[in-house]
């Protein structure tokens, strides 16, 4: 898709109603029927759109992609909806009435602030990605608190927005950036831009060095649904500051300066910490909530005496520990009559799928191993998940 405007038109929004939904295996020959009566090209590009918003359905949830435009880059980099809304919420509740979205792409985050009553200036220099944010804006009744600007990032003065936020691009011709140098703009622009900023936001991946970010800012690890989704650098909240948090919720950790914990013996109960505590290095805060240790000092495994339902970690009950043996495993699985068998690994070069086809679990039952160390020790240790925390 080059061209957004055809799609626009009234021909162009009655063909995306008529393809909405359809399935892949369905395209030739829905492709072979439309084609009769309207351009191919246009065709196409309706039925890519179909696809696209298929795709963005996981992201921005089936009401909103179904009336959205995307770009395939946008899918794939647009900020999750939720993830989206939880920024934009901390934003509006520390004052922020306006913000200058710089790198905007599709307009994700922009409709996220819009819906949280910010008006916003939406700016990104790629022709297609702006026409698309505009397009959004307005499919979904926001263009009277969305400005679109088609512009270099790096010319656009934001003095007048009370805030600034920017999502840098993190991916290239070869696939994703790591070097936060390399971004488009690079980060150290972002963060000269963001320190002339009276409040900003900086979105970046949640890889980034814990020594890459800047001494004034705040480091914040956001996971949604258990998975790390990305890292935000505030300034104007509070220098140093370093959090966890996890959606839906939001639950946030914040740091405390703890020392690394004690590593300590296996106790009755395992607990798994989210991957935002493990990025923002807060294992030791969720530790001595637990009032737990590890089983090895490079592990990110807590284990405790007790079970505390805490939302940062997931909880199992120990039933067996074993020296890495797959013999003694396959052993005592068949014992158990465990066919559900869920592997989990750190600091093991075991890969799940390989251990699961050497022990081949057969039964009704269900149990979790885990390949790690103990003081050292490569070790499975055997059990069971705790029952979820209720609630959002």
């Amino acid at each position: 898709m080059n061209d957004l405007a055809p799609l626009l038109t009234p021909e162009g929004r009655a063909l995306l109603d008529e393809v909405r939904g359809t399935a892949p295996a369905d395209e030739l020959a829905v492709a072979t029927r439309l084609r009769r009566t309207h351009p191919a090209a246009l065709v196409s590009a309706a039925l890519g759109q179909a696809r696209l918003r298929q795709r963005a359905a996981a992201k921005f949830g089936e009401a909103d992609a179904g009336r959205m435009f995307f770009t395939p880059d946008g899918v794939e980099q647009s900020t999750r909806a939720r993830v989206a809304g939880y920024r934009a919420g901390r934003l509006r509740a520390l004052g922020v009435t306006s913000v200058a979205d710089l790198c905007c792409g599709i307009g994700g985050d922009a409709i996220a602030l819009a819906r949280a009553g910010v008006r916003v200036l939406a700016v990104d220099r790629d022709p297609l990605t702006a026409a698309v944010a505009r397009a959004n804006a307005q499919a979904l009744g926001l263009g009277h608190l969305i400005e679109v600007r088609e512009a270099d990032v790096t010319e656009v003065d934001t003095s007048g927005w009370d805030a600034v936020f920017v999502d840098p691009a993190r991916r290239g011709g070869r696939g994703r950036i790591f070097d936060p140098e390399a971004y488009s703009p690079p980060l150290s622009w972002a963060v000269e831009a963001a320190r002339a900023a009276p409040l900003a936001a900086l979105k970046v991946a949640p890889g980034i060095p814990h020594e890459a970010v800047p001494g004034e800012a705040e480091a914040e690890w956001i996971s949604d649904g258990g998975d790390v989704k990305e890292a935000v650098l505030w300034f104007g909240t509070g220098a140093g500051t370093v959090r966890a948090t996890l959606l839906p919720g939001p639950r946030t950790l914040v740091g405390r300066g703890l020392p690394d914990p004690q590593v300590r013996p296996v106790g009755r109960w395992l607990y798994e910490p989210d991957g935002a505590v493990v990025r923002s290095h807060l294992v030791a805060e969720a530790a001595a909530d637990l009032d737990g240790g590890l089983l090895d000092p490079t592990i990110a495994y807590i284990t405790a005496d007790e079970h505390r339902p805490t939302p940062f970690a997931t909880a199992y009950e120990i039933t067996d520990r074993l020296p890495f043996n797959l013999k003694r495993l396959k052993a005592l699985l068949r014992e158990r009559e465990v066919g559900t068998l869920t592997v989990k690994k750190r600091g093991s070069a075991v890969e799940p799928e390989e251990l699961r086809r050497k022990v081949k679990p057969q039964g009704p039952n269900a149990a979790t191993v885990f390949l790690t160390r103990v003081a050292g020790a490569p070790t499975m240790l055997i059990g069971t998940p705790a029952p979820p925390l209720p609630g959002p």
